[in-house]
């Protein structure tokens, strides 16, 4: 989950390493720290406590006439956030530094043997370890640096995106994967390393995305030399990205949040363009058509994923069976393959991630693929693992998602996953022509819809001042609703530090409801055409007990306007397109709450964008 930078080449190292380090801050931002080496062989280390640029204060007097270096934003696994645990860090001789993402899970076995051997070790972490287990082998064996990097590696159980330097050899760095990202940017004699693209998109859009096990040596004036941990040869396979610089600034937002939160009508329209042809009255989703018949002919659906993508999974549950009646489990990642879940050939398992890049979500997949099932992909980053190990899949084209807090990529994901159940059904016969062409028109009238939408933000300001301060939030829905109200709870603990819970509506009484009185804020999401009825009835069982409603409401709304604390009133669409609306207040709503708290909405305290380890 840790962000990685590294660099070689004729720049000066340390700005390019800061300012890498600084767009991948969302990844982690317990500590931060560099090291580099200069032209006289010295290995020069400065590392943080805190954020990037607390780190960068502590660097007053590095040497400009560096070339290599490697740099490290931290989200902590082993050992607490301080000075000594951030990395990078160094081998008992101090030649070598390295700085890693993942968790060594037999880092202890592998310390104690090195201890045994005279090693010692001055922080906490399972990456002390592995850099002293390199040095062992260096020394030993009499290697190169790369290949005491893939033999050590042999060694070790767990996840890794590692870069190795030797400060006897300023023209290498080693840098291998495994479970969590790596990409290597190409440039014009020189080399970029980081966990994405975003930090070198300014300087070449040539990448080399490396696979579980692949180890790269970068030395300057070389071409890539690209091996697996079992030494043999890969040919390196260099693509050209797409990605723009102005997608990864926040373009005059204060908060990325807030920039994702707006961006969303575009964010979808990018999503359905050339898929949704609601004047052809078709869909062509490119990755869904050589499957399409697998998806058909399957019996049930799984699909896998954690955090809002559960929630997005949760609206595609309902959309599958209502649209296309195929039975569909929602799992959670985390817990699926501990189950010992029952596989069949022929089912069909959804993987959806932002990132792309979720540890256990890409396990999950592994063990699905393993039991004959088939795997779809649905991820936001282009060349991430879970889109290069499924079978087939459809990029979200939501754009970078830099806010640790999920907007645009849930909407995105529903989005999708919305054409594949209107496909599925259009193809079965489970709707008709006329339905059919009336669901895709709606459709492809949401993104004007959200943009109506947003015109609530002044209102949700109003109300985030009367209830910056509670302690606790109950969001309720039904149907369609409820996993909005799941989303809508998780937005606001995670970013403004309010506990908060979602529940469906009915369950309410099956005990939430004990904990309703006049200083509980509970938020209901309540459109026209979803058991609008029962809802209301809802409403009238908290109003009894004096908590306080938040309402999101359809346009013209009036019952419920009469007898809500507070309505915000969105657009009507469709039951099965609503919650592409009603998350909209709901996002605003936590944002505004977590900026008058004073929280670092970007940045929440303990949570990291994309959770590579287990």
């Amino acid at each position: 989950m840790c962000g990685i930078v590294g660099y070689m080449g004729k720049r000066e190292v340390f700005p390019i390493l800061v300012k890498g380090l600084k767009r991948l801050e969302y990844r982690g931002y317990d500590s931060a720290g560099v090291a580099m080496i200069d032209q006289s062989m010295n290995l020069q280390i400065f590392k943080k406590k805190g954020k990037v640029v607390e780190m960068e204060a502590t660097a007053g007097n590095y040497d400009p006439n560096s070339f290599l270096g490697i740099g490290h934003t931290r989200w902590a696994t082993h050992g607490e956030p301080n000075d000594v645990n951030s990395h990078p860090h160094k081998s008992n001789s101090g030649n070598l530094a390295i700085i890693h993402n993942g968790i060594i899970e037999n880092y202890g076995t592998i310390k104690a043997a090195l201890s045994s051997k005279g090693f010692t070790f001055q922080s906490d972490t399972d990456t002390e370890v592995l850099i002293n287990l390199i040095e062992d082998v260096k020394n030993n064996t009499e290697v190169s640096l790369f290949d005491a990097v893939r033999i050590s590696l042999n060694q070790v159980v767990g996840a890794y995106a590692i870069c190795v330097i030797d400060k006897n050899d300023p023209d290498t760095i080693v840098v291998a994967k495994k479970g969590s990202p790596l990409v290597i940017g190409v440039g014009e004699d020189e080399y970029f390393i980081a966990s994405d693209a975003s930090p070198f998109i300014e300087y070449t859009k040539r990448a080399l995305y490396l696979e579980d096990e692949e180890v790269a040596l970068l030395q300057r004036g070389e071409n890539v030399v690209l091996k697996n941990i079992k030494n043999e040869i890969i040919r390196p396979y260099i693509q050209e990205l797409a990605l723009s610089l102005e997608a990864i600034e926040k373009g005059g937002y204060d908060y990325f949040m807030l920039k994702e939160i707006h961006e969303q009508p575009k964010s979808i329209q990018d999503t359905l363009r050339g898929r949704l042809l609601a004047n052809e009255g078709t869909i062509q989703l490119g990755g869904f058509v050589e499957y399409e018949q697998t998806f058909l002919n399957a019996k049930r659906i799984i699909i896998v994923a954690c955090g809002t993508s559960w929630h997005a999974g949760l609206v595609a549950e309902y959309l599958f069976e209502d649209l296309a009646r195929i039975p569909v489990e929602v799992e959670y990642a985390s817990e699926f393959r501990y189950r010992n879940p029952v596989i069949n050939e022929g089912d069909i398992v959804i993987a959806i991630s932002q990132s792309g890049e979720t540890a256990d979500t890409l396990s999950a997949i592994k063990l699905a693929k393993s039991k004959g099932a088939t795997i779809f992909g649905v991820c936001n980053v282009v060349g991430s693992s879970i889109a290069r190990f499924a079978d087939a899949g459809a990029y979200t084209h939501a754009g970078p998602e830099i806010g640790v807090a999920s907007t645009k990529a849930f909407t995105a994901q529903v989005a999708i996953l919305s054409l594949i159940a209107l496909s599925l059904g259009k193809k079965k016969g489970t709707i008709n022509q006329a339905e059919f062409h009336q669901l895709i028109t709606e459709l492809d009238a949401i993104p004007s819809k959200i943009e109506q939408a947003l015109n609530c933000n002044d209102k949700i300001i109003a109300i985030s001042e009367m209830y910056k301060d509670a302690t606790n939030c109950l969001y309720l829905g039904r149907g369609y609703s409820y996993p909005v109200a799941l989303e809508g709870a998780l937005k606001l603990k995670e970013i403004s530090y309010i506990h908060a819970e979602g529940y469906p509506a009915a369950e309410m009484k099956h005990g939430p409801i004990a904990l309703i009185d006049e200083n509980m804020p509970i938020v209901i999401v309540a459109t026209l055409n979803g058991h609008h009825e029962k809802v209301v009835s809802n409403i009238q069982e908290v109003k009894a007990r004096k908590g306080q409603i938040i309402a999101i409401i359809n346009e013209g709304d009036e019952e419920i306007k009469q007898i809500a604390d507070h309505y915000i009133e969105v657009p009507q669409v469709d039951e099965r397109f609503s919650p592409l609306i009603t998350t909209i207040p709901l996002q605003l709503l936590s944002y505004h709450i977590a900026l008058l708290r004073g929280c670092n909405v970007d940045q929440p305290r303990n949570l990291a964008k994309s959770v590579t380890v287990e």
